[in-house]
């Protein structure tokens, strides 16, 4: 569909579009000059990457304002589109930018950006999502990216933009065209206990079991904030009733997890999408595995270990737990319980601000684990805020760690 600025997003199901490369490392690869003269060679691929990459680095300052204006083009142009969306655009901005960041991160991966891609084509079906809401965003993006990309914006960029998204939105429709399972489950809180003035564990007994793999997280609507979905992991194996418990935590500026510590009730019907994320052990791989939590994020570790629990011989597993104080590491008695009859399972509180407990190490997470050493022979996976995440990962590459090495996900906090 051409637009009054001229660029052009193909209709990423109907439309053939030649010049969009296709993601392989055999791509025809042409010379390009070097910082020092000389000359290199770079497919097509990697010259969309580094298009994608190097105005997206000028744009991210302004990403707040970039943000505002995509959602005021995708309304203009598409105005049925806004009943998509909660009322309250605050949290949505923020949520679209980590997306962003996220896909702009991983698009010369194609091996963890299709999956990621297509569990979120299935997650989007929720929204009751067509291809046409697909062509106006895509506009959107490129407006909003080009209006705040300055003297970089060139006619190649703006190219680049359009394939690299016409690759995404490709992926999520086939996998929204192939999915026949339901866009959601129904599930009913039939049980809820507040831990703390900001912490709840809540069960919900869904219609139907889920068919979520330890590790992964599930989008949910409360009956208190329609329209507002937030990613929150089960902290169990699936179970052969099907039931979940959440582990939820009461952010600031979180609306839903607000509500649903503050407000929840036994009895809330919760809307439950389909499952996502990537963090997971595999029992084969021979290699020891590194779990990394800071508060609510041990919920995916403590599925994992419940999965794993059920086998006598596992690969060892090392936790470090972490939060600023001790009240924070609400499940830690838990692990330990769970430590005392498997012993390949090891658990390290960490603790930032309380230097008292004599058993715990002291720091930040990342100072602690990277004090350990590089973990060059386990897997490691990483879950928590959005900042301990980042923190942790950085020092780990820093220290020696392989990034092929370390799993996390992009949206598991509210």
């Amino acid at each position: 569909m051409d637009d009054d600025h001229g660029y052009r997003v193909s209709n990423p199901v109907t439309e053939r579009v030649d010049c969009v490369p296709t993601m392989t490392a055999n791509a025809v690869v042409s010379p390009i000059p070097s910082h020092d003269g000389s000359t290199t060679t770079e497919g097509p691929v990697a010259t969309m990457v580094r298009l994608v990459r190097e105005s997206f680095a000028v744009v991210e300052p302004h990403s707040d304002k970039v943000a505002e204006l995509f959602y005021a083009t995708l309304f203009s142009i598409a105005p049925a589109a806004r009943e998509l969306f909660p009322v309250n655009m605050e949290v949505q901005r923020s949520r679209l930018l980590r997306a962003l960041v996220h896909i702009v991160q991983m698009v010369d991966r194609p091996d963890d950006l299709m999956p990621f891609l297509w569990q979120l084509g299935r997650d989007h079906r929720k929204f009751g999502v067509v291809t046409q809401h697909y062509e106006a965003v895509g506009m959107a993006l490129i407006s909003g990216v080009k209006a705040y990309a300055g003297n970089v914006w060139t006619n190649d960029v703006e190219r680049a933009w359009a394939e690299a998204y016409t690759i995404m939105a490709r992926a999520m429709l086939e996998s929204s065209n192939s999915e026949d399972g339901p866009a959601w489950w129904n599930g009913t809180v039939v049980e809820r206990h507040r831990l703390t003035r900001d912490l709840a564990v809540v069960r919900v007994m869904p219609d139907y079991p889920i068919p979520y793999q330890p590790g992964q997280y599930l989008s949910v609507e409360v009956p208190q904030r329609p329209r507002m979905w937030r990613y929150f992991t089960p902290a169990t194996a699936p179970r052969e009733d099907g039931l979940l418990e959440f582990h939820i935590r009461s952010v600031e500026g979180g609306w839903v997890s607000r509500a649903m510590v503050a407000h929840g009730e036994i009895g809330d019907v919760w809307r439950i999408g389909p499952p996502m994320g990537r963090l997971a052990v595999d029992r084969e791989s021979g290699r020891d595995v590194l779990m990394v939590a800071g508060g609510t994020g041990i919920a995916p570790m403590r599925s994992i270990i419940d999965y794993l629990s059920q086998w006598g011989e596992n690969p060892r597993v090392h936790v470090f737990y972490g939060g600023r104080y001790r009240q924070d590491l609400y499940d830690l008695e838990n692990l330990r319980v769970v430590a005392a009859s498997n012993p390949w399972l090891q658990v390290v509180p960490v603790l930032e601000a309380d230097s008292t407990p004599p058993t715990a190490e002291h720091g930040t997470l990342a100072d602690v684990v990277t004090r350990y050493g590089a973990w060059p022979n386990h897997d490691v996976l990483v879950s928590g805020s959005p900042g301990m995440v980042r923190s942790t990962v950085s020092r780990m590459l820093v220290t020696g760690t392989s990034l092929d090495r370390i799993m996390y996900d992009p949206f598991t906090v509210d």
